[in-house]
């Protein structure tokens, strides 16, 4: 979006005016001069990263900056030089060809002490040798608590057009609502009990246990206890309020104070909107059961009292905008309501990762509360929403009536917006088994998906944001299997030219000609997907097992049920389930696949499912799916952990040095969910973890064999293996103290919980691990990867393992 229609947006879209913390202007110091060194790393959508500085601070090379030193030399020979650079008058560091690179900056404490980090515009940032999560968006609202030591501090920053402050509050213990999530007070609705959340930050040296939060709005007070917040760290807390007592307004204070016993330890206020429901769009409030965390979404609701069976429109948002934004750009409709999901964050995950798991939620959330006829569900987006509505219509096809994608672009390997591209392929096969691990997000691969519903392609002809080139592309695409697809440009468009952007009539027109087929109606299949973890079902079928993992499968079935018959073709299926339910009690079916054997099975009830698995180039019907192996419930790939409520495991039993390293990557990966994913995790160290205690919870370990007392519980039967200067991935053993390994394994006697390990074979290793680009929306991470330190100057050649359990979860 146009950098000058998305701030008209913003005023527009989230009015909620949350407040800063008096607090925080107390004493604050403004970094103005610095020592930039440019391209010296590479981030992106991708497992495979270097970072020049990065290698030498890990290796102890680093020799401190000055003005016209030289680094060293980048891959053309040339040198690299630290230059001085200096903010502007609004206070940012602006520099031109910063692509890549870090700003040095410094600060002598008289002291000891602890801070408020606050930079605008990074990525990241080393403080002392400590990574630390970063505000690449410029949100503002990021504060890290640091600790100072006596002396020089030194940050290295990496990111580009900055700000950078330290913050001296004289409260170690901050109630901050700048970033609060908040829902409408909805007349008529029930209001006792709505859930909000705001950040408690605590810059103290010990985790705060038995904390609660009261809320007082017109008088009605509720006491919320709250979840654990770690030490130097911030975490986003829910707390309940009551607002039955509100009338005649359009907004109202709610007061907060943060509470530890009878003592009140800060207070703050949020202010909460007031919506009428006939007229207005609000937002509602749900607890993830991604993470735990108090979501959003907004609702456009229909302009007359609603009615089960009505149609339900889900509008997917751009970068940067919000949802309660994306909803308030429409006018309410008569015939169905519209429904506007987060992503997470207005930049998130770009409907991929977790912001695709954000849209389910908040599907069925709607279809919940509204009750819409299934068959008139219809999905719709702009820009990145365009690009979320292309991906989530190719990966459910069965959800939708018809969808409408606006002025958006299909894949993140031809448009990657601020976290790059997905790369297309590799030169290595290494490097094409990392980058299969994205192949879900190519919709162009999953293109056949289309053909059950209509599609609507709206863009504007001089959009210089989002090429129209990417709109023709698809209509191309489209032109050549689809029957039922509507394509318009719209005459000097620009990316954002009003409501109409999205709000557009002959758009909906065409929703109303649409209606998704009955089940019992559909009698012929065409699916594909990458991995049945991310999409496995597509009406009567669902593929359980591929035959190679992360490749495309697909199906092309067709049944007659007065014949009793199903055939069809497969690719890459190894083990697949067929409902029975549209055929009746008694009926002889006969199943042919790929030209191969028949199988004969004779239904027992009117609900009966079969599975098929393909051995020795026969189909055979196999028993009930054992959930020890991969399926739809549980199918990897690494990031597959970090959902389910996980819990992030740090050691406690190995060096200071090992320890320290695992405390603060749980820390850094904490504060890069919660500024990402809108998110909040439990951190806790291996000696509190247990089965029992965190039962159906998913886990985050960091460390090794020998330094995480968890390891054991949780990975015993494993495959790969880190300990002490050793790898072991199958029957490869590699050896050093500088390999950092990433791998996710099943948990034992559960049916869907993994566990996520980050792991090194010593401080090198550990460090090499430090980066998160896994946060990255559509990023690549198989199974299991193994590299050494020397990635972050090499590149792939450094990476020694990567790939994918079979579906036993064995390596061959």
């Amino acid at each position: 979006m146009k950098k000058n229609s998305q701030v008209l947006r913003w005023k527009l879209i989230f009015p909620l005016l949350l407040l800063f913390n008096t607090a925080f202007s107390q004493d604050v110091y403004k970094f103005t001069e610095g020592l930039l060194l440019k391209n010296v790393h590479k981030y992106g959508r991708e497992a495979l990263y270097t970072d020049l500085l990065a290698y030498q601070l890990f290796t102890n090379t680093l020799k401190p900056p000055t003005a016209d030193a030289v680094f060293g030399t980048n891959s053309s020979g040339e040198e690299m030089k630290w230059l001085k650079v200096s903010v502007d008058t609004a206070g940012r560091f602006r520099t031109r060809s910063f692509n890549g690179g870090y700003i040095y900056l410094t600060y002598n404490s008289d002291q000891e002490k602890t801070t408020l980090l606050n930079i605008k515009g990074n990525s990241a940032v080393f403080v002392n040798g400590v990574l630390h999560a970063g505000d690449p968006y410029s949100s503002g609202w990021m504060y890290v608590p640091v600790n100072l030591k006596k002396g020089l501090n030194e940050f290295y920053v990496r990111g580009q057009n900055l700000t950078a402050s330290l913050i001296f509050s004289n409260k170690p213990i901050l109630l901050n609502t700048e970033d609060a999530t908040l829902p409408s007070i909805v007349n008529g609705d029930n209001n006792n009990g709505l859930k909000g959340a705001v950040v408690v930050i605590n810059s103290t040296q010990k985790e705060l246990t038995n904390y609660s939060l009261k809320s007082n709005l017109e008088g009605k007070e509720m006491i919320s206890v709250l979840a654990p917040i770690p030490a130097m760290s911030t975490r986003k807390v829910i707390f309940q309020f009551n607002g039955e007592a509100v009338s005649g307004k359009s907004k109202v204070d709610c007061k907060l104070y943060l509470i530890n016993g009878n003592k009140t330890i800060d207070e703050n206020k949020v202010i909460v909107e007031i919506a009428d429901p006939s007229s207005e769009k609000y937002m509602n409030t749900f607890v993830s059961s991604i993470d735990g965390s108090l979501q959003y979404y907004a609702v456009a609701p229909k302009t007359e009292a609603n009615q089960p069976g009505s149609a339900l429109f889900f509008s997917v948002h751009g970068a940067g905008v919000e949802a309660i934004g994306q909803a308030r750009a429409y006018q309410s409709k008569d015939w169905g309501n519209l429904v506007a999901p987060t992503n997470r964050r207005p930049r998130g995950f770009n409907w991929e990762d977790w912001g695709r798991l954000d849209a389910l939620e908040v599907l069925q959330l709607a279809k919940d509360k509204f009750k819409p006829n299934p068959q008139r569900i219809y999905l719709t987006g702009h820009s990145m929403g365009g690009h979320g509505t292309w991906f989530l219509g190719a990966t459910y096809p069965d959800n939708w009536a018809g969808i409408a994608p606006c002025a958006g672009y299909p894949t993140l390997k031809g448009y990657g917006s601020a976290d790059g591209l997905i790369p297309d392929s590799s030169s290595s096969a290494i490097g094409n088994i990392l980058l299969s691990a994205s192949n879900q997000s190519d919709v162009f691969k999953l293109k056949n998906n289309y053909k059950s519903f209509g599609v609507y392609i709206l863009h504007g002809d001089a959009d210089r944001t989002v090429s129209v080139n990417y709109a023709r592309s698809m209509k191309k695409t489209l032109a050549e299997f689809h029957q039922d697809f509507s394509y318009y440009e719209y005459p000097n468009g620009s990316h954002w030219y009003g409501n109409e952007s999205v709000d557009w009539n002959p758009l909906f027109e065409y929703f109303k000609w649409h209606n998704k087929p009955v089940d019992t109606a559909v009698n012929t299949l065409d699916f594909t997907t990458a991995s049945p973890g991310i999409s496995a079902s597509y009406y009567w079928a669902t593929i359980h097992q591929q035959t190679i993992p992360l490749q495309y499968s697909r199906i092309q079935f067709k049944r007659d049920k007065n014949a009793g018959r199903i055939t069809g073709s497969t690719q890459n299926v190894r083990l697949l389930k067929i409902s029975l339910k549209d055929f009746s009690a008694g009926k002889s079916i006969a199943i042919t696949l790929d030209s191969l054997n028949e199988v004969n099975y004779i239904t027992k009830t009117a609900t009966d499912e079969i599975y098929l698995q393909k051995e020795s180039n026969s189909w055979q019907i196999a028993t009930a799916v054992n959930l020890s192996e991969k399926g739809p419930h549980r199918y990897g790939t690494f990031k597959d952990g970090f959902n389910k409520k996980m819990v992030f495991v740090y050691s406690t039993v190995g060096t200071k040095e090992e320890n320290d390293w695992s405390v603060n990557k749980a820390r850094f990966d904490a504060e890069t969910w919660y500024y990402r994913g809108n998110g909040a995790v439990d951190i806790i160290a291996d000696k509190v973890y247990s089965l029992p205690t965190y039962k159906d919870r998913n886990v985050v370990i960091y460390g090794n064999e020998n330094t995480n007392s968890a390891w054991k519980l949780l990975l015993k039967d494993c495959p790969v293996q880190v300990s002490r200067n050793t790898v072991k991935v199958g029957g490869n053993t590699l050896t050093g103290d500088d390999l950092a390994a990433y791998f996710v394994w099943p948990i034992k006697n559960t049916e869907s919980n993994t566990v996520s390990v980050i792991a090194g074979s010593g401080l090198k290793g550990m460090n090499a691990a430090l980066a998160n680009q896994y946060f990255a929306g559509g990023s690549g991470f198989p199974d299991y990867m193994v590299y050494r330190l020397a990635m972050l100057k090499s590149g792939i050649d450094e990476v020694k393992v990567a790939g994918y359990f079979d579906y036993n979860w064995k390596i061959k």
